[in-house]
């Protein structure tokens, strides 16, 4: 009964291994995505230490590359000194996973600050020129999140381009995709995204960075597996009759 267990053990942490590599993928994916967004949105959100646990879980990523290779080895040779390595190595990258949740989480709760701090000044650098990067943010988030202004389209009416302008109309990105011909004018506002962007922004970054919290919760629920598989092959190993004989045989020596 004792040997099924461990024979399923070793399966299950082969078959947990060969997910490793799978998980390696997707975490690096994940952490890049993180990357990507926050280039797109960065102008809105300054802080830089948001992307900690990006950065955490890539490495993670990277390093259950390694992880797999070292546990399908010490999992069909039963290495003790292999299956050791195995799981000190999972119980560390298990307790930065943990630390990519906790981060993530106290990140999350900074968004809507650092966001509500920084888009007003963002709005007006705003020049409507494509050299001009506050200007290519702006445009980039409202044609994406379909969305104008800070709150809505009439906080166009207050920036510093408008009144250069004069031309009563706000930028073509505020206007609908369904709209053909659609030149941003403040004579037809049934043209214009209604919805500001300020929240959007907030939702879209929240958004991302609780992708990064599942993602790390999902993989650690994993790496728990693996440990404790690991921790029934390494018991059997240390009861074998044969590896008790080794062991007295070099206390004797």
């Amino acid at each position: 009964m004792g040997q099924c267990g461990v024979t399923s053990s070793k399966t299950v942490l082969v078959f947990l291994n060969l997910l490793f590599w799978a998980a390696a993928g997707i975490l690096c994916y994940a952490g890049a995505y993180v990357f990507i967004t926050y280039d797109d949105y960065d102008h809105f959100f300054e802080d830089a230490y948001t992307l900690i646990p990006a950065v955490i879980i890539i490495a993670v990523g990277a390093l259950l590359f390694v992880i797999g290779l070292v546990g399908c080895y010490a999992t069909v040779r039963e290495s003790y000194c292999g299956l050791t390595t195995f799981v000190v190595i999972l119980l560390l990258v298990f307790m930065s996973e943990v630390a990519v949740v906790v981060l993530g989480y106290v990140y999350r709760a900074k968004i809507e600050d650092e966001v509500n701090d920084s888009i007003i000044e963002v709005y007006e650098k705003y020049n409507g020129t494509n050299g001009n990067s506050q200007s290519r943010a702006i445009d980039y988030a409202q044609r994406q999140l379909q969305c104008c202004g800070i709150h809505n389209y009439t906080d166009w009416l207050k920036t510093r381009w408008y009144e250069q302008t004069k031309n009563n109309s706000v930028p073509i990105s505020c206007c609908k995709t369904t709209v053909p011909g659609c030149t941003g004018s403040l004579t037809h506002p049934e043209d214009l995204f209604q919805e500001g962007c300020e929240a959007l922004v907030v939702k879209k970054l929240k958004e991302i960075m609780m992708y990064v919290i599942w993602t790390a919760l999902t993989f650690a629920a994993l790496q728990m597996m693996g440990m404790l598989c690991a921790c029934l092959v390494l018991c059997h190993r240390s009861k074998d009759p044969a590896y008790e004989l080794l062991l007295a045989g070099g206390t004797q020596a």
